[in-house]
């Protein structure tokens, strides 16, 4: 069993194969961290931590997670409020509307094997590098000996040794400091049934007045956390859900051949349904991918270029200026270059877009694979508010999506690999590597661009290359995948 010492933050909170990689016991282990760190931000000195919203997404090992993350917090004397499944954006509204700390059970797009914890500060921010690190630091603690007392198995069950004293420890953990929270400093876990209520309300609100009436929608819930909120979100406005797909999940069928990750059977649906417009969510509902009248996708740079140009022309895209990610498309950038609008790139992942959304107090923000930002209305990426929001652009200026994604910008042909490696960390030090790289990048002459970078969570090295054409980007792509496997890939792939 993996020690909680062991757990590391990736791009987006901690994942790990579920009772494995993330046993139960490194998860209680981390509530315990998440309360002293999170909890006590800003607050008094040896002062109770406050109360944590924990929510999930829909699999099969979430519950068996969230049990394990809430007795953690509450041994820590903080009191929880589970609002089981929940898409990861309405427990950051939870958060902000209670001005709590919360974390979410999910592995967002990953299959329902895998699952994970991502934290939130009070008022429903990520949490910065720094207070991620103080976590891993307080987890290393806990490892190395501030533990609970040891308990010996008698007749009665779990307790101290039949003459009084505690069982010996087999290891040389340290006994529980004796300032833990006892008799009613424990913290208590209680539910709050209108929550998700609350939440739809305030993403219904961003309407502004609004309706959807008229407007036919096809929706893929993933199998996950939007399979109940997104459709009663989209009736509620207006709309009409003439296809609802990915909305019976069973703990295992999360992302399995559906949602934003495979929205082919949402392009059929839309079809044969007559949709003006399909929307697919992932696993946590904090990205969307659409689908056109004539069922082709439309990505999250399309979306972001729309949204953009939306909202520079009615004066609300503060400091005229959209953020986004190095894995954002060269035509994005050509595109926000003719509409006048300046764009502001950061490292992958909807975080670090919220850092520099923060920073410089802009509104937009957000990535290729569907995370939207909406600064000015919601704190973290929200794929049912974006679809809203798409839905909303659709209605007000009443064209077809297909011919709106045309005209927003030309997309350059973009090839996505990964590599499996022995060592992802090894990538910055790979000199062959960046020869190649650089050979590449001399061919292009400005006209493509390269990507290379360690995933966050897997033992991969993903590799973007743009160019002129899809050949061009092919073969430059596949020579970084013959290099990057000959100098980090397992033994078994090494020539």
């Amino acid at each position: 069993m993996p020690r909680a010492s062991s757990l590391r933050f990736g791009t987006d909170g901690v994942r790990g194969l579920a009772n494995e990689e993330l046993a139960p016991e490194a998860v209680l282990a981390l509530g315990r961290a998440a309360a002293r760190v999170l909890g006590r931000l800003g607050q008094a000195s040896g002062s109770r931590p406050s109360r944590f919203v924990v929510g999930r997404d829909t699999r099969r090992s979430g519950p068996m997670l969230q049990a394990a993350l809430s007795a953690g917090l509450a041994s820590e004397g903080a009191d929880v409020l589970d609002v089981g499944v929940m898409p990861t954006p309405a427990v950051a509204y939870l958060s902000a509307e209670l001005g709590a700390p919360a974390a979410v059970i999910s592995a967002s797009h990953n299959p329902y094997f895998d699952n994970g914890v991502k934290f939130f500060a009070a008022g429903g921010t990520k949490l910065p590098d720094e207070v991620e690190q103080d976590i891993e630091a307080v987890l290393a603690d806990l490892a190395a000996g501030l533990t609970g007392p040891a308990l010996a198995l008698g007749t009665e069950g779990l307790g101290p040794n039949a003459d009084g004293r505690a069982a010996p420890a087999k290891s040389t953990a340290r006994a529980r400091p004796s300032s833990a929270p006892t008799r009613d400093a424990v913290g208590v876990i209680s539910s709050d049934p209108q929550a998700l209520e609350r939440y739809e309300a305030f993403a219904l609100g961003c309407l502004e007045g609004r309706d959807l009436a008229g407007l036919e929608v096809a929706l893929d819930c993933a199998n996950g956390a939007a399979w109940q909120s997104a459709p009663e979100i989209f009736e509620a406005a207006g709309a009409r859900v003439v296809a609802l797909l990915g909305a019976g999940p069973d703990g295992t069928n999360i992302n399995d051949n559906c949602g934003s990750t495979d929205p082919r059977a949402l392009a059929r649906a839309v079809v044969e349904s007559g949709a003006k417009l399909g929307l697919a969510f992932d696993g946590d509902a904090d990205r969307v991918i659409a689908v056109d009248e004539a069922g082709e996708v439309v990505d999250g740079d399309r979306l972001l270029a729309l949204f953009a140009t939306d909202l520079a022309e009615r004066g609300l895209l503060a400091g005229g200026t959209v953020v986004v990610t190095v894995m954002t498309n060269l035509g994005f950038h050509q595109a926000m270059e003719r509409a006048g609008i300046k764009v502001h790139t950061v490292g992958v992942g909807d975080r670090y877009v919220l850092e520099a959304l923060e920073a410089h107090g802009w509104a937009l923000g957000g990535e290729q694979s569907g995370h939207i930002v909406f600064r000015s209305l919601a704190t973290t990426g929200d794929g049912a508010l974006s679809g809203l929001l798409l839905a909303d652009l659709l209605v007000r200026r009443d064209q077809p999506l297909a011919l709106m994604a045309a005209s927003c910008m030309s997309r350059l042909p973009q090839v996505l690999r990964n590599v499996v490696v022995a060592d992802r960390s090894a990538l910055a030090e790979a000199s062959a590597v960046w020869e190649e790289v650089a050979r590449t990048e001399a061919e292009l002459a400005g006209r493509g661009r390269v990507v290379l970078r360690p995933s966050g969570t897997e033992p991969l090295v993903r590799v973007m290359v743009e160019a002129p054409t899809e050949q061009e980007a092919s073969a430059a792509a596949e020579r970084l995948v013959d290099v990057i496997r000959s100098c980090l890939g397992p033994a078994s792939q090494r020539r």
